[in-house]
């Protein structure tokens, strides 16, 4: 309403010039910015408070100090790789099994022999392959699975490999279990396996309590290598 009067303290400084604006323009472009920070603010917040199960993994990256350990881990990752080539293929869920065994091998591989920031990514690929794993050979053990089962499992495979793999080795164990006491000529591998996946677990826990001391996730792949090779003698 009244005309604009700039003050003459500033005149003749370098750099300054003084315009006249309107209020108006500038308090609508002030509710503009707000009203869209708001809503990037609500979507961050539902974003961070999602559920446990849509985060996806912290993948740690112990191991591979040194080129020792490097060599160990990449070489006990091959084993994997030849169970996949001698795994039962009678049918094609066998098949895709025995085909996820040699990704299990290839994936744990490379990462191993991985250095810098894509060592991270490739961890997560690592845990993704093995979860692979224990579904398909869910799956290949017993065909009628749950259809949410399988589908739930699926959808939290990329973000959740770890609590994939445990649902469906939990279900490996109980029909290894189950068949070793029909059949007496599985007792012996399901003894070898139980004693293997004791072992494995305990070596995988110390792998992340004891991160410094070497060559405990070499011989976590090897004790793993020989409870899968037991778990071959189901699909036989």
């Amino acid at each position: 309403m009244s005309s604009f009067t700039p003050s003459k303290a500033l005149e003749g400084v370098h750099g300054v010039h003084l315009v006249p604006h309107s209020p108006f323009a500038m308090e609508e472009m002030r509710h503009e910015d707000f009203h869209g920070s708001s809503q990037q603010l609500i979507v961050q917040r539902v974003w961070q408070q999602r559920p446990a199960c849509l985060r996806p993994i912290r993948c740690t990256l112990h191991g591979d100090r040194n080129l020792a350990e490097t060599i160990a881990n990449v070489i006990t990752s091959l084993p994997f790789i030849a169970l996949g080539l001698q795994a039962p293929r009678k049918n094609l869920n066998c098949k895709i099994y025995a085909n996820s065994l040699i990704g299990v091998g290839i994936a744990s591989s490379l990462y191993h022999a991985s250095r810098g920031k894509v060592k991270q990514y490739l961890r997560w690929a690592d845990y993704t392959m093995i979860a692979t794993t224990t579904l398909c050979l869910s799956r290949a053990l017993r065909k009628k699975n749950p259809k949410f089962l399988m589908a739930a499992s699926a959808f939290l495979l990329p973000v959740q490999p770890l609590m994939v793999s445990a649902v469906h080795t939990g279900m490996m164990e109980v029909a290894f279990a189950k068949r070793a006491l029909k059949d007496p000529d599985l007792r012996m591998a399901h003894n070898v396996h139980k004693m293997s996946s004791l072992l494995g677990g305990a070596l995988f826990i110390a792998d992340d309590f004891l991160p410094e001391t070497p060559f405990l996730h070499a011989g976590w792949h090897l004790a793993a290598a020989v409870g899968v090779s037991t778990c071959n003698k189901l699909l036989q």
